[in-house]
């Protein structure tokens, strides 16, 4: 393991600063971590440790750049090492700071264009200082905006599974206040692992926004699908089959017992019609899960006909999953990776509550989806694509 300091003495510096100051000296112990690392990450870099003599020497170190990062625990004053010979930078200096960048410009352009509330000033004091011109956010608009739609833009492979979803944002359009549609594509790769394949904004889910968002996908390359996972919505519907007639689609089976509580007759009856949906989707095989699927609809025939009926009509479209993999059932038979995706959205877009325009909003959404992107290729397979040959 490469180090740069003694462990004990970075250890005991670190808790010193902490003990002295407490959580007010987080930021100082960021610092030291952030400097520590860079440092580490140049060392790997060059395979050598300055003034250490390799054969494997890719470059060689050129002292350091002061650089001032904001960071949610506020302004972080870091140095950035320097190398000769090839092209470097920190990647622990990088990450997280893309959708900061994305999040400040957000607020900026509330605060230039004259529609900011006494918080949307506090916290561009906090994020931005107060001396914000429309030049200043113009500038650094171009250069986010360049990397994040190169990310949309980027070319496509095979990916077997793709999830599908909305959310809405608030956004102002002429003056008006309107909730714009932001549809994403999640997609499982070879290896097993996520990716955001698409993003886009709309004024709907209309299917002419969703056809024109699919036929993207595929003019980038987009192949391979054997199946879609998604919530049952016409529009999206439509476009799907008018795009990919030919590839199968899973009903997320955890909507489908959301909306099935819309047929109850009571509020005591709501919970007990959507655990009767549950105990369909229990079953470990399609034949079984029919079985039971004609059962629960004949139980509900007098007691809610409505619902009876309409259970027996679209509940097979949420059985499409038994006809896969076992081992990819748990991930494939729901929405579920779509929804976390878009509780984190929320998380940070709420801090906007309303975005100026819908490249403000596409911009950030944008930012966090690259970076939950990027996690997702560094971290744990998601599925072992393995089965599918078996």
């Amino acid at each position: 393991m490469l180090t740069s300091l003694p462990e004990d003495t970075k250890v005991l510096h670190l808790l010193k600063v902490l003990i002295e100051h407490g959580l007010e000296g987080m930021p100082a112990v960021a610092e030291m971590l952030l400097n520590e690392t860079a440092k580490l990450e140049r060392a790997e870099a060059l395979k050598a440790f300055p003034y250490e003599r390799t054969e494997e020497r890719t470059g060689y170190a050129n002292g350091f750049k002061d650089k001032t990062l904001h960071s949610r625990m506020g302004a972080l004053k870091v140095k950035v090492p320097q190398v000769r010979g090839l092209e470097f930078y920190p990647g622990c200096l990088e990450k997280g700071i893309r959708s900061e960048r994305a999040l400040k410009l957000a607020i900026a352009e509330m605060y230039v264009q004259g529609v900011s509330t006494r918080k949307v000033r506090k916290i561009t004091e906090e994020l931005c200082g107060l001396d914000i011109s429309s030049t200043q956010v113009s500038n650094l608009a171009k250069l986010l905006d360049k990397e994040l739609e190169n990310f949309r833009n980027r070319p496509l492979g095979r990916y077997r599974y793709i999830y599908l979803d909305a959310l809405y944002e608030k956004v102002r359009v002429n003056g008006v206040i309107e909730s714009i549609a932001v549809l994403i594509a999640i997609g499982i790769n070879e290896e097993g692992k996520r990716e955001i394949l698409g993003i886009s904004t709309s004024f709907s889910e209309a299917e002419v926004h969703w056809r024109t968002f699919l036929e993207d996908l595929a003019a980038r390359g987009l192949h391979g699908i054997e199946l879609f996972i998604s919530d049952a919505h016409v529009g999206l519907k439509n476009a799907r089959l008018a795009v990919f007639p030919a590839v199968k689609f899973q009903r997320c089976y955890f909507h489908l017992a959301q909306n099935a509580q819309h047929y109850a007759k009571n509020k005591a009856m709501q919970k007990e019609l959507a655990e009767a949906v549950r105990e369909v989707f229990a079953e470990n095989s399609l034949e079984n899960a029919s079985l039971r699927l004609k059962k629960v609809v004949d139980r509900y025939q007098d007691k809610a006909p409505e619902f009876a009926t309409w259970f027996e009509e679209n509940g097979p479209e949420a059985f499409t999953f038994f006809t896969f993999p076992k081992a990819h059932w748990r991930r494939i038979r729901t929405n579920n990776t779509m929804e976390r995706s878009n509780r984190e959205i929320r998380r940070r877009t709420k801090v906007v509550a309303i975005f100026p325009n819908q490249q403000a909003c596409l911009r950030l959404v944008t930012a966090v989806l690259q970076e939950m992107h990027d996690d997702w290729l560094t971290g744990k397979v998601y599925l072992n694509m393995e089965s599918m040959e078996s």
